[in-house]
């Protein structure tokens, strides 16, 4: 029985023959794609449940693959990319995707990835209503969307996971270490670096003013807080 389905979209062919083998090695069923048009197809045709994307490729470009695919499907995507400045990891962020790896990486780091990107937070119908209000601010997890100030923006499957666990901690200083085994699992815990990345992005969603946010709040050397008590629509 797969494990699940992974498209690999990488333009250099040694990269896709190593990710298919590790990859099929580990019980996932995979197929490839060498260009962001290419992936676009394949993602229509088999459906993946995550995408390994390059962000450099030529033509179609990984950040605009990315874009085009997030809107056609609630794949998990994992951006590969040889930078590792905050910046092109918030573009990435922007553009849809839910992880990044920074090239050259480990096959024990990049099957953890896999892992917890292909987790989802599963929750059950009581702990968790479709729509909440706090404040001006109202979150559709449904819709997966958040509207403030009269504007509606759509959160990525792991900024929904963030928020989610957040409002149900609400007025609670959650740790870093378990804001971050609840969403990307087991195999996380220490890379608060990483999750500053992922809060700064759902701040500029979330918040009217990101620099004094209201909502998301830092609890120095422990983690964040969510401000307000949601009320359930």
């Amino acid at each position: 029985m797969s494990a699940g389905r992974i498209l690999v979209v990488d333009d250099e062919p040694q990269i896709r023959r190593v990710m298919r083998t590790t990859l099929t090695g580990s019980g996932y069923e995979v197929d490839d794609a060498k260009t962001g048009e290419e992936a676009l197809e394949k993602v229509r045709t088999f459906r993946p449940d995550l995408v390994l994307l390059d962000i450099n490729m030529p033509g179609m470009g990984g950040l605009a693959a990315c874009r085009a695919i997030r809107s056609d499907t609630n794949a998990a995507i994992i951006m590969l990319t040889v930078r590792n400045s905050e910046a092109d990891k918030v573009e990435a962020l922007d553009a849809g995707a839910d992880d990044f790896v920074t090239k050259p990486f480990s096959t024990p780091e990049l099957l953890a990835r896999v892992r917890a990107s292909l987790r989802r937070v599963t929750l059950s119908p009581e702990s968790s209503a479709a729509r909440i209000r706090v404040g001006q601010l109202v979150i559709d997890f449904a819709a997966r969307t958040v509207a403030t100030g009269g504007t509606v923006v759509h959160l990525t499957p792991k900024e929904l996971d963030l928020l989610r666990y957040l409002t149900q901690h609400a007025n609670e200083a959650v740790p870093h270490r378990e804001l971050l085994q609840a969403v990307w699992g087991p195999d996380y815990g220490d890379q608060v670096d990483y999750l500053r990345v992922f809060i700064k992005n759902l701040r500029k969603k979330v918040e009217l003013n990101p620099e004094r946010p209201e909502y998301i709040t830092t609890e120095p050397w422990v983690g964040y807080r969510f401000n307000g008590l949601p009320e359930s629509l």
